[in-house]
């Protein structure tokens, strides 16, 4: 998105006279809380002179939640909504940010700061500092319409490997992947290949072990725009995991979903309820526990899912089923969410915590696994459920104003000197 205009703030240059008039400034100033996980604070701090910046959404009179979701051309759509708080009550706006894949850290915190210099204009303009604000406009060269000769089309690829070790062990881990992916407003399309590699040695004594395993699979989609709210598509999939006993498999899905949120609101909330029916093919490395070596299979899956984000903080939470045809009993259901919600002023509390019961698990091999299976995970293990869960609390106190910034030394973890006290 190109930037059409420039905000300037204007003080004295006598330094003692300039730190008096800023002070002053600081009263006048609009409070602003910017509540936005990828956004450069420190640079915001720096370019955004005319207002104050307050820790806690609490102080604030413009309140700036900055939400975003991964646009076609492979960068990012942030919506910047600014609410109106105090004296500002009711009034509010939204305006897009539009970022490509190619662009820098440089560019994008450039363009979502400047996206914020004018959706807080109308704000400035009420308080005792709009005398010293100046607005430049600088008109945009004609262009000549650009075509796109790949068509809406966007591959990438990625390869990448982690090697580690000492004397007695070594790790060695692989990654590729490649993606094709075309999106429009009525049809996304995407497909990818991908593939890993994980092998450990182990040379202790009279202990010699080697363990790997390896992965590869195969995703696409096709999805088709019904209206503002529902959306059908084709799914399909194939895969191979000696982790899993699976030597290969496939499977065909179509599906449809309904979100009760228009999607042009998905940025901010999402309400979805999605149905697959599944048709798949397997094909084991040993003879499983069904004394199956490969098998066709039919199975439904069904999902509710509810995304939020609010200036009282964001809640996710997802409710999932499935089950095979052929056995009802054979089913897969669980439920995963996370929450974070500022409780009082400088008061914070996040909460993730996923549960699941799996009585789906067709392709264990048959017999009892070896203790250095287990030990390194080689195979998968027949498990009735599994569960994970965390909980946190944060408080803050102090001075509301959080407009100064100081790079010394870096953050914590780049240097500096620790003392550590330990018992045993």
């Amino acid at each position: 998105m190109r930037q059409l205009g420039s905000v300037f703030f204007t003080t004295p240059l006598n330094a003692q006279e300039s730190q008096d008039t800023t002070t002053e400034m600081q009263k006048k100033a609009i409070r602003v809380y910017l509540d936005c996980d990828d956004c450069d604070l420190d640079y915001t701090r720096r370019t955004l002179t005319f207002v104050n910046n307050v820790r806690d959404p609490a102080d604030a009179q413009v309140h700036i939640l900055v939400t975003s979701q991964k646009s076609a051309n492979g960068g990012t759509e942030y919506t910047l909504t600014f609410i109106g708080k105090e004296n500002f009550a009711g009034i509010n706006d939204t305006l897009i940010y539009q970022s490509n894949k190619t662009d820098t850290k440089d560019n994008i915190r450039t363009g979502l700061t400047g996206t914020m210099k004018l959706g807080l204009i109308r704000y400035a303009a009420h308080t005792p500092i709009a005398d010293q604000l100046s607005i430049s406009h600088s008109t945009p060269e004609a262009k000549e319409k650009v075509v796109d000769k790949w068509n809406n089309w966007l591959f990438s690829t990625s390869v990448n490997g982690m090697f580690n070790g000492s004397e007695v062990t070594n790790y060695t881990t692989l990654l590729w992947s490649l993606s094709a992916n075309r999106i429009t407003k009525d049809l996304k399309l995407n497909f990818t290949l991908s593939g890993s590699y994980n092998g450990n040695e182990y040379d202790y004594g009279t202990i010699h072990e080697k363990n790997f395993s390896r992965s590869q699979s195969f995703g696409g989609k096709i999805i088709f725009s019904i209206d503002d709210n529902w959306s059908w598509g084709v799914f399909g999939s194939g895969y191979s995991s000696t982790y899993s006993n699976i030597d290969f498999a496939t499977d065909f899905s179509p599906g449809i979903e309904y979100n009760i949120y228009p999607y042009n609101e998905s940025t901010r909330r999402v309400l979805r309820i999605g149905y697959k029916p599944s048709f798949s093919y397997s094909n084991y490395h040993d003879t499983t526990i069904y004394y199956k070596m490969d098998e066709f299979l039919f199975s439904e899956n069904l999902s509710i899912t509810l995304d939020q984000k609010e200036p009282w903080g964001s809640a996710s939470i997802t409710l999932y089923g499935s089950h095979y045809f052929h056995d009802l009993k054979k089913y897969n259901a669980g439920i995963y969410g996370s929450v974070s919600i500022r409780i009082i002023e400088g008061l914070s509390a996040t909460w993730y915590a996923s549960y699941s019961q799996q009585r789906d698990q067709i392709s264990l091999p048959i017999g009892v696994a070896s203790l250095q299976d287990v030990l390194l995970q080689r195979k998968e293990l027949e498990s009735g459920y599994s569960y994970y869960a965390t909980v946190g609390l944060s408080y803050s106190f102090g001075a509301i104003y959080n407009n100064i910034v100081n790079p010394r030394f870096g953050s914590s973890g780049s240097g500096g000197y620790s003392i550590s006290i330990s018992s045993e």
